[in-house]
């Protein structure tokens, strides 16, 4: 058994010790919740009559939020506009015990609004207001200042990247290599049109959309999932790639050993808005604890599923998760797959 009660007690007790950076897309995610009792006049579509509003931090906040969740201090550094968007997040980061002082402006960029419209439970439609423009030279030094301030403070740091231009060309390696150099634990999720910039990191954790489009391999079988895997591992000089592939689970690939298969924990899908921040934030989380990446893969497969079962991005905290580990492992659900590619079948 990869992970026992004993290991699980471990674990969960020791998060909450550590400091993580979270560098990268902070969004304003916006819910406009309804009903629909008749379609409009005036094009083949829903009218929503809308009954209740609600703001929650996303992207690289929603991450920031996770880490604090489970009891470890996120430092988060990102780049907002000028704009009363900016305001509100702050507000909304303030109210979970999340510092926005690390937060740079940049007055020619929107802060980036996610509004989704749901009825019924359903989402309807989403609409974005957001820039996605890289950043300006003098705020993206402020942002290297800034990570440069905290690296010797921090246990581990986690890369963000939604392609909305905080993550740049000159700004990616730049980061990496600092944390290379101070041996800093570092976890991205990824942009695939970004892939072969995240070089020599700690943890990689697409989804298989994302790692078929970066590999340029679509994965539909095992063997595609094997290639994938193992090709991106190698081309990319990573410790580990972490592929989440939706109800079947993660496929964990490390260096130098086999590939561990992990089933879905997830009981009912809801909505799976920021389940990639959750599995990011539980396994570095869970390695700052002293797990090691088997352990932190199916802590994070946990986390993943109990945050989906909720509409809109949710958190998991330490103790939630230790309750949901102790359940799938008294009903046998925490058994992993290694497969090899001498013994490994064509489906997945």
């Amino acid at each position: 058994m990869p992970l026992s009660r004993k290991r699980i007690d471990e674990i969960t007790a020791a998060m909450g010790r550590a400091r993580v950076l979270i560098l990268g897309d902070t969004m304003l995610d916006e819910y406009l919740h309804g009903t629909v009792a008749r379609i409009s006049p005036e094009a083949p579509v829903p009218v929503v009559d809308i009954e209740s509003t609600r703001q929650l931090v996303g992207g690289a906040a929603n991450v920031a939020a996770n880490i604090k969740a489970l009891g470890d201090e996120p430092l988060l550094v990102g780049a907002v506009g000028d704009d009363p968007a900016a305001e509100q997040l702050r507000s909304l980061l303030v109210e979970k015990g999340i510092s926005p002082d690390y937060l740079v402006i940049d007055k020619t960029r929107k802060t980036t609004i996610k509004t989704r419209i749901i009825a019924h439970g359903q989402q309807v439609v989403r609409a974005d207001r957001e820039t996605r423009h890289d950043l300006t030279s003098e705020a993206e030094r402020q942002v290297m200042a800034r990570v440069e301030k905290v690296a010797e403070s921090i246990s581990a740091m986690i890369i963000s990247d939604y392609g909305k231009g905080v993550i740049t060309p000159t700004l990616l390696p730049e980061v990496i290599d600092l944390c290379l150099r101070k041996k800093i634990f570092v976890a991205v999720d990824p942009k695939e049109n970004r892939f072969n910039h995240y070089r020599n990191v700690s943890l990689i954790t697409p989804n298989h959309h994302e790692a078929g489009f970066a590999y340029g391999r679509r994965i539909t079988t095992m063997d595609d999932l094997l290639a994938v895997g193992q090709g991106l591992l190698g081309r990319l000089e990573a410790e580990a790639i972490l592929i989440t592939r939706g109800p079947q689970g993660m496929s964990l690939f490390r260096r130098g050993q086999p590939p561990t298969h992990i089933p879905t924990f997830a009981r009912k899908v809801y909505d799976v808005t920021g389940a990639g921040d959750t599995v990011i934030a539980v396994y570095v989380s869970a390695v700052a604890a002293g797990a090691d990446a088997i352990e932190a893969a199916i802590a994070a497969n946990a986390g993943a599923g109990r945050t989906v079962a909720e509409v809109g991005t949710a958190t998991v905290t330490a103790g939630q998760l230790r309750e949901d580990l102790e359940r799938n492992l008294d009903n046998g659900n925490l058994a992993v797959a290694h497969r090899t590619r001498q013994d490994q079948g064509s489906g997945l």
